[in-house]
Formats: C-alpha cells, sequence, structure tokens
C-alpha cells in the first residue's frame, strides 16, 4: 500500500494506471474506518485493477456548531485496517492540498435534493459534499466510485453530479452494513454511552416495523410513519429530527410508498446525530 499526500503525486499516479489500460475503484472517506467503510473497498477490490482510498475530513460539509473538530479519527488505526484489505493507494492529502488558498469555487447542489432530508438542518452541507468528491474524482481519475446507502441523499447528490457534469464514473451504491443487533455501522456510533447504545437500535427496529407493513400491504406514508414514531417514542434518549417517504431518485415526498422509495430517519440519541434508512423496491 502506497500512501500519497499531495494531489501532484496522487495525479501522477492515477494517470499512469489509466495509461497502462488499468481500471481504477475509488473510495472516499473521512476514515475512523469500520467494516462498512471495508465493505466498499472489497467491492472495489473486486471489480476494478487497482484501488485508491482516500481518507479526508472534509471542513467544507461542517457547519460552525457541528462536530468537525471533534470528528473520530485514527490515521494508524485506519492504515493498519486499509493494510489488511490489499489496497494499491491511500490518499492522506492535508487541507490545504485540497484547498489551496481557501475555496472561492464550489459545487452547488440542487435545493431539490440538497435542502431536504439531513440538507434541512444542515445548509451547505451537500454542496461541500459535493465539491470535495468532485475535486477528489478529479484528482484520482476513477473509473468507478463506491458509496454506502447509509448515506442515501448523498448518493443521490453524487449521481446527479456525476451525471449533470458528464464525468466518466460509475457510482456503486452498496448495502448498508449492520452490526448484529441492526445498528447502522457509523464513526459516530463511538460518542455513544452504553444506555444510548442500546437504545440506537430503536432506529432500525422502525424501519424493520416500516418494512413488515409495506409488506403486509400498507402503503399508507402517514400511518407507516406514525409506527415508526411511537418504536422511536420507546427511547428515552431519542429525539426525533425527521421520518420521511421519499422517491429514491428526486427525493420528493410521496404519500404512498411504492417502487424505489426511501424510508429515512435521523434522530438524535443523547447529543450524537445518527441516520439510517432502507429502501423499498
Amino acid at each position: 500500500m502506497q500512501i500519497i499526500t499531495t494531489v501532484n503525486r496522487m495525479k501522477e499516479y492515477s494517470r499512469k494506471a489509466s495509461q497502462n489500460g488499468k481500471s481504477i475503484g475509488f473510495v472516499p472517506t473521512m476514515g475512523y474506518l469500520h467494516d462498512g467503510h471495508l465493505s466498499l473497498v472489497r467491492a472495489a477490490r473486486k471489480e476494478c485493477d487497482v484501488v485508491i482510498v482516500s481518507i479526508f475530513v472534509n471542513p467544507t460539509q461542517f457547519g460552525p456548531l457541528e462536530d468537525f473538530d471533534k470528528y473520530p479519527r485514527d490515521i494508524e488505526r485506519d492504515k493498519l485496517r486499509l493494510e489488511g484489505e490489499n489496497i494499491d493507494v491511500l490518499f492522506l492529502p492535508e487541507a490545504d492540498e485540497i484547498y489551496p488558498g481557501g475555496c472561492a469555487i464550489e459545487v452547488k447542489a440542487d435545493n431539490s435534493i440538497s435542502e431536504v432530508l439531513c440538507g434541512a438542518a444542515r445548509p451547505g452541507h451537500f454542496d461541500g459534499v459535493a465539491t470535495v468528491v468532485a475535486k477528489l474524482f478529479d484528482v484520482t481519475i476513477p473509473d468507478k466510485s463506491y458509496f454506502g446507502q447509509k448515506d442515501a441523499q448523498q448518493t443521490v447528490v453524487i449521481e446527479r453530479m456525476v451525471k449533470d457534469l458528464d464525468l466518466p464514473i460509475e457510482i456503486c451504491v452498496e448495502p448498508i452494513i449492520r452490526e448484529n443487533d441492526g445498528l447502522a455501522m457509523s464513526s459516530r456510533n463511538m460518542y455513544l454511552s452504553g444506555s444510548e447504545r442500546a437504545q440506537a437500535v430503536k432506529l432500525f427496529e422502525a424501519l424493520s416495523e416500516a418494512e413488515k407493513l409495506i409488506k403486509g400491504g400498507e402503503d399508507s406514508s402517514a400511518l407507516i410513519k406514525e409506527k415508526m414514531k411511537s418504536i422511536l417514542a420507546e427511547g428515552k434518549d431519542i429525539e426525533v429530527d425527521y421520518i420521511e417517504t421519499v422517491d429514491a431518485n428526486s427525493l420528493r415526498s410521496v404519500e404512498e410508498v411504492g417502487s424505489d422509495t426511501f424510508i429515512a430517519i435521523a434522530a438524535f440519541v443523547g447529543k450524537t446525530r445518527l441516520i439510517d434508512n432502507i429502501l423499498i423496491k
């Protein structure tokens, strides 16, 4: 595993691999890697000749009151995990490599997909995501890039960016990886106390109940959401941010659940904001 820290060196490596006919798979991360991240790495390893993983905690996607400074970081731990996955390059840039002189120009995501769901409470977040991913794509020159369904809104934004900017990149969305009790794996799970961790599984229980209702023939979004709220209310430290049923492509709210519908939750468990979703096919 090579470790590259500069944009110029990363571009040089990627160009050479591409010129030699190698397919490049890219997994962008913010580090503190868990098995969800590693599932993306394994998918890339299976499908591509060269696998590049980036670790960069992107400041432009954090609001002024969010947890940028406290976001979990452990580079040595991450290196060890990636060495076991036989990747080719770990791209490990500093902020001034990605944003030399600041960030005067950014990618602006359409409000219809960036200011709903998580974007409603995090203004500018998905502009920051789209901007850094566009820059990372330019540096790594991937044929395929891998994202997790847990960040469903992010994948919609990135897929739309790739389409609208005519980027020759295939976006591969991989299933959510969960703990044994169903909690979606997340770097932020480490913030949870023991009591909060026990309550956090209510998010998955609520989604599972929604799926059960739909399989039983229920399609009313209002009824499904009410049942989910009642399950989440059982957690004394859970404060719901949103429960939404949206079209999986446009993210528009739907009154009836049909094919290609995301059922999405964001909730604070204690002070930790968690997200989860299921895709109805």
